[in-house]
């Protein structure tokens, strides 16, 4: 008997060998068996069919047509970039109380220097640090012409989905940066700010496995951090709490050019305005109230919910809630609310926030978590490039110095932005003709039509002219600095650039980085580090919304290119 089960044995080897589909049916067959047994016994976690280290050398998943069996294929591993590589020694699938949080920060920052910096923007009620990880090529510095952009999570406690994705999001960045063009494009040319837990108060009061409810919703005093910003429409009243003072003294500080809030109990994507000068009382049958730039937030919402991985079908979430049209919502039409904090960054800074809704359960169990990541992390990187699309350039004066704060607005679109102390300034838009309108004290005001196109971001530079009234003080700058002033006629310069690699010739100038000042965990200071200026690179960006899982993309130091005469 022993004889046989060892020849049956060996000819079923020989026949895995020659028929690999045929062993990787069994092998998910084995598996499934003994995950039912198990799920059985109650052994705990319970996840989804995934192949083995070993396996994975040879075989990659991909479900075959029909009867649910697996068929393996290693052309769909080394053709998918956006698939998911996990970095397991470093993050696990469970959720992360604050200590644990804070000490997977700190060691992310230690194992990864080049590329992340960690600041506390402020404390909790109870005195909890508000923590924010920069992921960049130049986290410590502001590079000219890099748009700042934020992710923000867990503003209600037991929404605790959103803040073990941000953390996800983070092990992905820093991973990926030196294998994936995509993100080592994104990485150079933007810094992006992820805030994890914005009411870590109201996660400890949090239970794992509760999907309603509002045990944990609050901050540590009671209130809804939701609702406890200014508000366009109506006059808030309610007490401004730590952690809500804490993000509009953040906001004020760094021009932040767009913007997601992860929260929880449904899967929908809500858009400004949330609220509306005629909501008398929460509704679901209320009527949107559009913003002036509603075909750029339909556009932003509608990047992230086709990218996510159900989304996008608007189905809902129970029987008794409503179903999202392609997965998005004006968040007004959905329920109006006052003192939300996406009409806040919109309209007192011009920084288009979107509410990602991103579990039907608010607190799930921790094994449910890597089907959340597999879900949102496509959306999540996808969204974040959508800072790269629009317009962006410098408002200077006639000898090339930058003017802060000029007031900029596109005609017709009656929310304003400003320009940084550098100048800078950014809008996402969608392709088309448009007029910016530019003011700033002291300067003639200036109109000046330009266009937007799909496949690159407009570079725009817009020179005003100082009015009779008032003598400039003019400021001589370094010859190193990116606004040369040795080409004083700086003149309103509309440009785009190829998507290839061609060649164009540009002014003398070199592009500089300059120094902000941000915490330095390590010694308590600030970072004070001057990286050597570099000639402007040519920039080969991609679609911003294409098919960037098979485009090549050049690399660059990220530097943007000023235009001159």
């Amino acid at each position: 008997m022993q004889l046989r089960i060892r020849f049956g044995a060996l000819l079923s080897l020989l026949w895995c060998v020659v028929n690999p589909t045929f062993a990787a049916t069994q092998l998910h067959a084995a598996r499934s068996a003994s995950v039912a047994q198990q799920a059985a016994k109650g052994d705990g976690e319970v996840r989804a069919f995934e192949p083995s280290s070993n396996v994975g050398q040879i075989f990659s998943l991909d479900r075959a047509a029909g009867g649910g069996l697996y068929a393996f294929d290693n052309f769909s591993i080394t053709h998918e970039p956006r698939a998911y590589r996990p970095d397991i020694g470093a993050l696990d699938f469970v959720y992360h109380n604050q200590e644990e949080m804070t000490r997977y920060l700190r060691e992310t920052v230690a194992r990864y220097p080049n590329l992340t910096a960690l600041y506390s923007i402020g404390k909790s009620a109870q005195g909890r640090d508000l923590w924010v990880l920069v992921v960049s090529a130049s986290p410590y510095e502001h590079m000219l012409g890099k748009p700042d952009v934020k992710y923000i999570g867990n503003i209600h406690g037991n929404e605790a989905v959103g803040r073990e994705l941000l953390l996800h999001l983070i092990q992905y960045l820093v991973s990926s940066y030196g294998s994936d063009p995509y993100i080592k494009w994104l990485l150079d040319n933007t810094r992006i700010h992820i805030l994890p837990s914005l009411n870590p108060d109201g996660y400890a009061a949090s239970k794992e496995g509760t999907c309603d409810g509002g045990q944990g919703r609050y901050n540590s005093r009671g209130f809804d951090l939701n609702r406890n910003f200014p508000d366009y429409f109506k006059q808030n009243n309610k007490r401004s709490q730590p952690e809500t003072e804490a993000v509009k003294d953040w906001i004020s500080k760094i021009q932040f050019v767009l913007s997601g809030s992860l929260h929880g109990g449904a899967l929908v994507v809500s858009y400004p305005y949330d609220n509306t000068p005629n909501a008398i009382f929460h509704s679901y049958t209320s009527q949107p109230s559009l913003t002036p730039d509603d075909d750029v937030f339909k556009h932003l919402s509608l990047t992230y919910a086709n990218n996510h991985g159900k989304m996008s079908r608007g189905v809902a979430c129970k029987t008794a809630s409503p179903s999202f049209e392609n997965g998005i919502t004006n968040g007004a039409a959905w329920y109006p609310l006052t003192g939300g904090m996406q009409d806040f960054n919109y309209v007192w800074h011009g920084c288009m926030e979107v509410t990602l809704e991103v579990s039907c359960c608010k607190f799930p169990p921790a094994y449910e978590l890597r089907k959340y990541w597999d879900d949102n992390q496509l959306s999540l990187i996808k969204f974040l490039a959508e800072a790269h699309r629009g317009v962006q350039g410098f408002v200077v004066d006639p000898t090339g110095n930058p003017i802060e704060r000029a007031q900029l607005k596109i005609k017709g679109r009656d929310i304003g932005f400003t320009t940084t102390k550098y100048g800078e300034f950014w809008r996402v838009l969608l392709p088309g003709v448009y007029k910016l309108e530019v003011y700033a004290d002291g300067y003639v005001p200036k109109d000046v039509d330009f266009m937007v196109v799909e496949q690159h971001p407009t570079l725009l530079n817009v020179t005003l002219q100082p009015s009779k009234r008032t003598t400039p003080n003019i400021v001589q700058q370094p010859s190193s600095s990116s606004f040369n002033t040795q080409q004083s006629s700086m003149l309103d310069t509309v440009a785009t650039h190829s998507a290839g690699t061609g060649s164009l010739a540009v002014g003398g100038g070199q592009a500089d980085r300059i120094t902000v000042h941000f915490p330095d965990p390590a010694t308590g200071g600030a970072s004070m580090r001057q990286p050597q200026p570099q000639q402007p690179a040519i920039l080969a960006l991609p679609v911003a919304n294409g098919d960037v899982a098979r485009q090549g993309t050049a690399t660059t130091n990220g530097d943007r290119i000023i235009f001159t005469e």
